[in-house]
């Protein structure tokens, strides 16, 4: 029962830092689960998905498309879910037809559209397809906190929400038939696979497999003819058959060639085909799987590049992750890369991958972005390769880092080195610190940046830049503590130690222990918390750091109260509550009193519940902390409904309503209307209980699921009110929640 027991334990977010609270929720959460009967009417889904990347036109691939169509009206007629795998060369087009497809049928699936390139050519390996169904469950509207953390579970849950959804899934890139499978949808969906494999293992699963040759000759003169646009290739015919020849007939390659003619309307086509026919023979004896016809073109396309243009190409083929926006070109060449990236775009050496948080994003296509990396490495000395991945990285960093001020301004408490060049805003907001709009957006920012920023952490260690690993993981707080990315809280927190231990900073290795701590706290491993708590504990011990020791008196105290300790839990609350406000930080010792206060009330002792609550309350406001101010209100107000005080137990009950609610902070909001229901009840007022209830119960089947212990408790509490009818009406006047 995550939501119940931690989410009442906030303390320091991490040795050095300020408040968390493991269990809470933040920012917009919307209540995307399929309500109980007992629910507030007004609760909606989400909005569908629709993830699928442009659309490109395509030439010469009818047959294809309608191969494809014909096989998804076979499968709707005979009510089976529909399963196509296009296969062919890097570079024949195998992503422009699936896209060509799947944006013809979209009108008949109102249900989304959902995308993952699965890497199967990327440097950092294929994608883990747990990764990618967990991406595809919150895209459906399952809160983070729900997404389960065991891959069975998680495509259980896939399936169970897609079964009854007509919705499109395109999976690129894919390595191999068992990487796709758990990604595959249920019901009358319709999936599209792309692979440089055939992958026929996916026929077992009712999937038609067509695999793409390149362009007949005709049709890759047309292509050439719809890229140049200008009449060249009707004037050269012969020519234009040479060089799409000379491109075999793979897409790729053609508009490449394409791009370069048209960025020289002056130069005939024979020009090109000159060059390329040189530069195809000498990768000849290169050539592996007709890779070389690509290469071929863009080599010449390359040498064809302004040298700004050129030296940016070389520098992003570093970059880790799969998709990068505008500022992260400026970061990695130090300057305004605009015109650069317009250059490389018009050269069809960039792919538009759409937009984030209104800026255009892009992409390589992965044999271009091999080139690219080659590039790299004949032409930039290894030590401008590492000052471009330094600043890749510090990029990341510094926009983390911003982000984190503005969602939880109190949490860094430890310097950050961000590189010696000048900090490039990604753009995600403008706002101050206790702005909930700033929050939201940096939030959202580092959300569609987790898989660059986990990117960047991975090669931190490998790359000589260890430290630059423990602050992103650091940085990253936030974003792990409110919208529960467990896997990559674990991951990140793991790398992160290891980085700290190579710095020999014992202090950040305290850190990455104690904030992973809370990780496993949060993921109901209280055990491996534990260890990790202790093992700080005895750091700073060594190193003589009281005030650090001290704030582990609270994790540990929270670790014993999940294990079932709550004697060991008090005696830990107990001792922090007294030494941190000696060592300096008396909100720490505040949340510690609390904590203990949480202890007395689940053990029946109302009075000391409500003399810590409300001391911790005090102690909380003074420091300008009104969300746990309204945790210790509202704990304040179930210990004086244990003693039958009602007045005081609704007073403190709607004060910390009045401030979480506004916070999106769902799990106490619920707890607080739980126990206004109980005032109402004990005031013989059933219709205003009942209305409190479902509100609880919207609520916490947002956070932890309808099947939650939590919810189950609240429709135990409905049942046992009866049903409305009967009830005196003049006596439920009015909004008990309001």
């Amino acid at each position: 029962m995550l939501g119940h027991e931690h989410s009442d334990n906030d303390l320091s977010g991490t040795v050095h830092g300020p408040a968390i609270q493991s269990g809470k929720v933040y920012g917009g959460i919307h209540f995307h689960t399929e309500a109980a009967p007992e629910a507030a009417p007004e609760a909606r889904g989400p909005k569908p998905p629709w993830q699928l990347p442009p659309s490109i036109r395509i030439t010469g691939r009818s047959a294809e498309v309608s191969t494809l169509e014909g096989h998804r009206a076979r499968a709707t007629r005979e009510g089976h879910p529909t399963l196509a795998a296009v296969s062919g060369l890097g570079g024949v087009g195998k992503t422009a037809v699936a896209l060509a497809w799947l944006h013809t049928i979209r009108p008949h699936f109102p249900g989304g559209q959902l995308y993952a390139d699965l890497g199967a050519q990327s440097p950092g390996g294929p994608v883990d397809p747990g990764e990618v169904v967990g991406r595809f469950l919150r895209a459906l509207g399952v809160p983070t906190p729900q997404v389960p953390p065991v891959l069975a579970e998680r495509v259980a849950l896939y399936r169970s929400l897609t079964a009854d959804r007509r919705l499109v899934v395109m999976l690129d890139d894919a390595a191999t038939a068992a990487q796709v499978r758990p990604l595959l949808p249920a019901g009358q969906c319709v999936t599209a696979v792309t692979s440089r494999r055939r992958l026929p293992g996916l026929s077992v699963d009712g999937g038609h497999v067509i695999h793409l040759e390149p362009l007949g000759r005709e049709a890759a003169v047309e292509l050439l003819d719809s890229t140049l646009a200008d009449g060249r290739v009707a004037e050269q015919p012969e020519e234009a058959r040479a060089l799409v020849d000379l491109c075999a007939g793979l897409p790729l390659a053609v508009r490449i060639a394409g791009a370069r003619l048209a960025a020289r309307p002056r130069h005939g086509i024979t020009t090109m085909v000159r060059a390329l026919t040189e530069e195809h023979d000498r990768l000849e004896a290169l050539a592996i799987d007709g890779d070389h016809d690509v290469r071929a073109a863009l080599d010449l396309s390359y040498q064809g590049l302004p040298a700004g243009a050129a030296h940016l190409y070389r520098l992003l083929g570093l970059h880790p992750g799969r998709e990068f926006g505008g500022p992260v070109a400026d970061a990695v060449l130090g300057s305004d890369a605009a015109d650069a990236l317009d250059v490389l775009y018009d050269a069809s050496l960039l792919i538009d991958a759409g937009q984030a948080a209104g800026a255009e994003r892009y992409r390589f296509h992965d044999l271009v972005r091999l080139h690219a990396l080659a590039q790299a490495d004949r032409h930039e000395s290894p030590e401008e390769r590492a000052a471009a991945l330094r600043r890749i990285g510090y990029h990341y960093l510094a926009n983390a880092t911003r982000a984190e001020e503005l969602i939880d301004p109190q949490h860094r408490t430890m310097a950050r080195d961000f590189g010696p060049g000048p900090v490039v805003d990604a753009g995600f907001g403008d706002g101050r610190a206790g702005d909930e709009e700033a929050a939201d957006a940096a939030l959202d920012w580092l959300e569609h940046e987790l898989p660059n920023l986990m990117a960047v952490l991975r090669i931190a260690r490998p790359a000589g830049i260890p430290a630059l690993g423990w602050q992103l993981a650091d940085a990253m707080w936030p974003l792990f503590l409110r919208r529960k990315f467990y896997e990559e809280w674990r991951e990140a927190h793991r790398e992160g130690l290891l980085a700290a231990e190579e710095c020999g900073d014992e202090a950040a290795v305290c850190r990455m222990l104690t904030s992973g701590g809370l990780g496993e706290l949060d993921m109901d491993c209280p055990e491996q918390a534990l260890v990790m708590f202790e093992r700080a504990a005895d750091s700073f011990l060594r190193t003589g750091d009281t005030l650090g020791h001290a704030r582990t008196l609270n994790y540990r105290g929270l670790a014993h109260q999940r294990l079932g300790e709550p004697d060991r839990a008090a005696g830990l609350f107990g001792r922090a509550a007294a030494e941190l406000p000696d060592r300096g930080d008396r909100r720490a010792g505040a949340l510690a009193r609390f904590n203990l206060a949480d202890v007395a009330l689940s053990r029946g002792l109302y009075e000391d519940a409500v003399r810590d609550a409300e001391a911790a309350r005090d102690v909380l406001r003074e420091a300008g902390d009104t969300y746990n101010t309204a945790r210790a209100d509202a704990l304040a107000g179930r210990a004086y409904l244990g003693l039958g005080r009602l007045d005081l137990a609704e007073a403190g009950l709607r004060a910390a309503l009045d401030t979480l609610r506004p916070m999106s902070a769902d799990h106490e909001t619920a707890r607080a209307l739980g126990g206004l229901a109980l005032v109402s009840e004990g005031r013989g007022q059933p219709g205003l209980a009942r209305r409190c209830y479902r509100e609880a119960l919207v609520l916490y089947s947002a956070v932890g699921g309808p099947g939650s212990a939590d919810a189950q408790e609240v429709r135990d509490r409905l049942g046992a009110l009866g049903p409305e009818a009967g009830e005196n009406g003049t006596a439920d006047d009015g909004d008990a929640a309001g």
